[in-house]
């Protein structure tokens, strides 16, 4: 049975992984993987009741996690229906390649940390578009804001999927995981930006920098109001849990809905389309709900090997081959390049245990940031890069021969400043 499970887990791994060349979304595979690993659990045991409540006790954290994400995902949408990230757009003036790339990366490395990487590479790659015409141009430049984004996403906890299943596991709380990752983080993204820099030469033309502006659809003061609103919420969501003591869902959806009422008092007066377009529904319908469902398919399918007790064998496992947490940790992270990041960090939850690991210990702060960024080390181990594979068409050996060297270099030096100043200050 364990054999047979495992089985079907890697070949919906290897369908995954082999998506743009079969043609079919991954979130399909997914979904046939963690249902798949269930059934072949219950039909091989006897005690069928006992796997029912475990399913139902998972799906109770699965849960949390799908629906935290659907409302991040709608206030994020919701404040893009307003061109509220359209006053980002408008401060950049500048035309120096060198000053427009430090400025992309600064505002993709902080913007990820309130949002997620996901929607934050989303929001920077379209925002090139309109910054640099030539598309050439723009894959260095896109390349690049894949490893912000991710460095960016790896300090928060609303800056990653695999930092929101640690919080809201409970093996990382908010201050630890800004107060530890934010320098190892910085110095992740930093020494790329330092070194690809020296490659720019020259100005973009004028034109190019201001081409792609377009006309906006609401006032000023809707713009304002929804963005400031909806950034504010994301802000309050681990503030809300520090106090109430409630999973961050419960933060996130009463955000929603206090978004949702003030967008429907700020369009009352007007006609029935255009109030329609700027609604609640509207950016619900513009969320990308096959992510949703493929991580609904890859947590189903870690769950299941959890309950099968295949996880606990793996840490025992590596444990005795490698004797190393920290070089675990590492290895996971390159794995991450290869192997989508949610599994592996969802696998690393089922093999090790808050009484092994307790809450904010060095290998749950040093997993959140070597699994957040070493996915930018290939195009395809990340959603982030995903998204801008997608948007640039860029293609797998360009990224692996342009900007898979920078990402490298600043995971390892992200990681030896984590353990430096984890074994200088035990901050």
């Amino acid at each position: 049975m364990i054999l047979l499970i495992v089985g079907v887990f890697v070949l919906g791994y290897l369908a995954i992984a082999f998506e743009h060349l079969l043609g079919i979304n991954k979130a399909a595979f997914a979904l046939i993987s963690g249902v798949l690993c269930w059934t072949i659990l219950i039909l091989g045991t006897h005690e069928k009741e006992l796997v029912n409540e475990q399913l139902l006790e998972h799906m109770g954290e699965i849960s949390g996690i799908l629906f935290f994400l659907l409302g991040a995902m709608v206030i994020v949408e919701l404040i893009d229906l307003h061109d509220g990230f359209d006053m980002i757009t408008q401060q950049i003036k500048t035309t120096k390649k060198r000053e427009l790339l430090w400025l992309v990366c600064w505002i993709t490395f902080f913007l990820s940390a309130l949002l997620d990487n996901l929607t934050t590479t989303i929001v920077m790659v379209s925002l090139l578009k309109k910054l640099i015409d030539d598309s050439k141009s723009r894959l260095l430049f896109a390349g690049m804001i894949v490893i912000a984004a991710n460095a960016g996403g790896a300090w928060s906890p609303l800056g990653d999927v695999t930092t929101t299943m640690l919080w809201i596991g409970g093996q990382i709380t908010p201050v630890s995981i800004v107060s530890n990752l934010f320098l190892p983080s910085l110095i992740c993204i930093l020494l790329p930006i330092t070194i690809v820099s020296y490659r720019l030469r020259g100005n973009f033309p004028k034109y190019q920098i201001d081409s792609g502006r377009k006309g906006f659809t609401t006032s000023r003061i809707e713009r304002r109001t929804v963005f400031f609103t909806g950034i504010g919420t994301l802000i309050f969501v681990p503030i809300f849990k520090t106090f109430t003591h409630l999973p961050p869902m419960m933060g996130i959806l009463i955000g929603l809905g206090v978004m949702w009422v003030l967008t429907e008092l700020l369009h009352s007066t007007k006609g029935k389309e255009d109030k329609d377009s700027l609604s609640v529904a509207s950016a619900i319908s513009k969320i990308d709900s096959s992510s949703i469902l493929f991580f609904l398919g890859i947590l189903l399918s870690v769950s299941a090997l959890q309950a099968a007790g295949v996880l606990a064998s793996l840490a025992e496992t590596l444990t005795v081959v490698i004797h190393n947490d920290t070089l675990t940790v590492v290895l996971l992270g390159l794995l991450s390049a290869i192997v989508d990041n949610v599994p592996l960090v969802a696998a690393a939850q089922g093999m090790y245990t808050l009484e092994h690991f307790p809450t904010d210990h060095q290998f749950w702060q040093f997993l959140a940031y070597c699994t957040g960024v070493g996915g930018s080390s290939l195009i395809i181990g990340s959603a982030a890069g995903v998204a801008a594979m997608g948007m640039e068409k860029i293609e797998f050996f360009w990224y692996l021969k342009n900007i898979s060297i920078y990402a490298i270099i600043g995971f390892f030096s992200g990681a030896l400043v984590y353990l430096v100043q984890y074994s200088m200050f035990h901050v």
